[in-house]
């Protein structure tokens, strides 16, 4: 019996210490594969933080420390043996002082991370001022300034982001650590362990400080949003404001056309009128929107002083001619229509106005007297400075409503004709022909009288007689068409010849000579004239009786 209990012992012993072993290379086995999860969850989080930027930002800063560190050595170093004496040590801290040089080059390449681990991206952009919203132009760079400013304080909250997910991250990573150090304590992963301690004590700090600036930051770019957007709500206000005025005097200008238009008959004078207007809208226009946006009138008063001076030199002509365009249109001495006369060097326009610019006339030559006469040619188009109206002649044919002008047509008749029974004759042709525009002259100068002083303003035909070099000249004067005057002119120049023919009494005139030959004979002194003669001029044949 006490056999078996021994054997029975033995086989419990033996199956206890199998078992205890077992269960140890399990542990064991457990332990390292706790240990391989743990190094590659590790791997797995340095794989993330391998090319991250405030990694390498946090490893600049490590580096300027550790610079900052030699370089403190080095300048003690160099101090120390500069003080010993040999050739030795002069040449040691000859050397030490070039290391000193090299370390402050380097300390200054990275001097962004003096005072901070992330270096400058820990100080948020900075504020600018914002723009003085003071036209409706500014209004686009003050929206843009907004812009600007939410897209700074969007930039610096991701910062935030981003630094509180690597502070995740390494919190991770020192858990793992601490892990390790439980299965596997190494004097190695005790200083890595510090390493990241000190890491994330530093991003720590650092994300305490973006978080309090960003606040701050936040609340400051939301003042300076507020303020502009007051800003730029009372600018679109004035300019509403503005709106409202130019569309009273655009409604105004409306209104002065529309009584234009039923008042103003003449188209000329409707015409001329229409552009005054719109000449006096645009004027007042500029001159609201200056004096909306200019503080002191006196700046620009002192602005357009100085301005002016020099460009009233370089563009004399042109100031000259709109002074003429405003001299034109407000006294109205030439109007779209009329029918006028320039003299310029010697040379003579007669044409229609067909339009009056700010800076010139256009003016489309007819078939007058001067084209006839001077000219030779007719139909152009000719551009007036307005200029003119203060340094040369201008005519015009048809002013004030006048529709006629005076004409004349010259006859000679010679010395022994009927001069009065000519006179009376001419005067009864040019009656009968000008009787419409002799009628309508006298209308409109009656209606000119109540205006201006007019001396003589009959307007029937008037025939004189001149004794002239060659004979009688009757000049009949009579009222014709402003825009057709060489049509009457034609039509009572013939019908005075006409009505002079039948009379033995009256004789055309023109050019002539009378020669006297000295002869017996009348027929004698005829045959002298013939051709083949003897005589060997006009007055050389003298025939004694």
């Amino acid at each position: 019996m006490k056999l078996l209990r021994y054997v029975f012992l033995i086989i419990i012993i033996f199956g206890w210490s199998n078992a205890q072993t077992l269960t140890e290379q399990e542990i064991l086995e457990n332990e390292q594969k706790s240990i391989a999860a743990v190094q590659s969850k590790l791997k797995d989080i340095n794989e993330e933080l391998k090319d991250n930027i405030w990694i390498t930002r946090y490893n600049n800063y490590l580096t300027y420390r550790k610079i900052e560190e030699e370089l403190t050595k080095i300048k003690a170093d160099a101090k120390k043996y500069s003080r010993w004496k040999g050739k030795k040590y002069k040449e040691l801290s000859y050397q030490l002082f070039n290391k000193v040089k090299i370390k402050e080059n380097e300390l200054e390449l990275i001097s962004e991370y003096k005072d901070s681990p992330i270096g400058k991206q820990i100080t948020p952009s900075a504020i600018t001022k914002a723009p003085n919203v003071t036209n409706p132009f500014i209004i686009v760079e003050a929206f843009s300034y907004i812009q600007k400013l939410k897209d700074n304080q969007a930039s610096y909250k991701e910062v935030n982001l981003e630094l509180v997910e690597i502070l995740n991250f390494l919190n991770q990573k020192l858990r793992y650590f601490e892990e390790l150090d439980k299965v596997v304590s190494t004097e190695e992963l005790k200083s890595e362990m510090a390493k990241l301690q000190q890491e994330l004590k530093d991003f720590n700090m650092v994300v305490d400080i973006v978080s309090t600036t960003g606040e701050v930051y936040a609340k400051k770019i939301e003042q300076v949003i507020a303020e502009t957007n007051e800003n730029i709500t009372a600018e679109i206000s004035n300019v509403f404001k503005l709106l409202i005025i130019i569309a009273v005097l655009f409604a105004m200008t409306i209104i002065a056309k529309i009584a234009m238009k039923k008042y103003v008959k003449e188209d000329d004078k409707h015409y001329t009128g229409n552009k005054l207007i719109n000449f006096i809208f645009i004027i007042l226009t500029i001159i609201v929107v200056l004096f909306s946006y200019i503080d002191n009138a006196s700046y620009l008063v002192t602005f357009l002083g100085f301005a002016s001076a020099g460009i009233a030199i370089a563009l004399k002509d042109w100031f000259m001619s709109i002074f003429g365009w405003m001299s034109i249109m407000l006294s109205g001495s030439i109007n779209p229509g009329d029918r006028i006369k320039v003299t310029r060097d010697g040379v003579e326009v007669v044409g229609d106005v067909l339009d009056i610019t700010l800076l010139k006339i256009a003016i489309r030559e007819d078939t007058t007297l001067t084209s006839y006469s001077k000219n030779r040619r007719t139909g152009r188009v000719f551009f007036i400075p307005n200029n003119y109206v203060f340094t040369d002649m201008i005519a015009n044919y048809t002013f004030d409503g006048l529709r006629t002008v005076w004409d004349v047509v010259d006859i000679n008749i010679t010395f022994d004709s009927n001069h009065k029974k000519a006179v009376e004759l001419a005067k009864e042709v040019a009656t009968i022909h000008a009787k419409g525009y002799t009628e309508l002259a006298r209308k409109r100068l009656q209606k000119m009288r109540k205006k201006y002083v007019l001396r003589n303003s009959n307007p029937d035909p008037r025939v004189f007689a001149f004794a002239e070099v060659y004979g009688i000249t009757i000049s009949t004067w009579f009222h014709t068409n402003s825009h057709a005057t060489l049509g009457l002119r034609s039509t009572i120049g013939m019908e005075i010849l006409e009505a002079f023919k039948p009379h033995d009494d009256i004789t055309i005139a023109y050019p002539t000579q009378t020669l006297r030959v000295v002869g017996a004979t009348p027929q004698a002194e005829a045959e002298n004239l013939l051709p083949g003669s003897t005589a060997t001029g006009f007055f050389d044949a003298q025939i004694n009786s």
